[in-house]
């Protein structure tokens, strides 16, 4: 079965970027000094599934920041071409979590890194995430794009692990209990 995980910071007050997407808040306390655990999450992966938000953003880094092949659902971006550069690395879809995960067991994909607040907001309504590791920021930007969003029920949540920076950053790692 494939697994969802998620690799993700937010402000203290629970954003994952200003309304606009911005996320140099993040990036100004963002200590290169210290290793947060992003190589060895992903190096336990086989694939990324991000929606169209985290896409855009991720697009315009030079270079293509990921090695593994990234998955957008976006059924905006669905049927249209991959930029040039970015053929073979990308693929659009529409298909909605489930579906996107059965399709990724069927190419021989086990674990899944997901990223984006939206997208990870569907996959957590579905029960489709295993873990998370969030790291939360110092800061408050007092409003912009929340991590979490309407559930169906409560999500039970088994803190696994927790440390703190120097920088200030606190990341905590959590396991989805059914």
């Amino acid at each position: 079965m494939t697994t969802g995980h998620v690799f993700i910071a937010t402000s203290l007050d629970g954003y994952i970027a200003r309304a606009d997407g911005d996320i140099g808040w993040l990036l100004a306390r963002d200590d290169q000094a210290e290793d947060h655990g992003y190589d060895a999450f992903i190096a336990g992966k086989d694939a990324i599934v991000m929606g169209r938000g985290s896409y855009e953003k991720a697009v315009t880094f030079d270079p293509w920041p990921y090695g593994l092949p990234v998955l957008v659902l976006s059924k905006q971006l669905a049927g249209t071409p991959v930029p040039a550069a970015l053929r073979g690395k990308v693929r659009f879809s529409s298909l909605d979590p489930a579906q996107a995960l059965a399709q990724l067991e069927k190419d021989g994909v086990r674990r899944v890194y997901v990223d984006g607040g939206q997208l990870v907001q569907s996959f957590l309504r579905e029960g489709l995430i295993e873990d998370m590791v969030i790291t939360t920021v110092p800061v408050l930007i007092g409003a912009g794009r929340p991590l979490f969003g309407a559930l169906p029920r409560d999500r039970d949540l088994q803190l696994v692990a927790s440390r703190s920076f120097p920088s200030g950053l606190v990341q905590s790692t959590y396991r989805l209990l059914p």
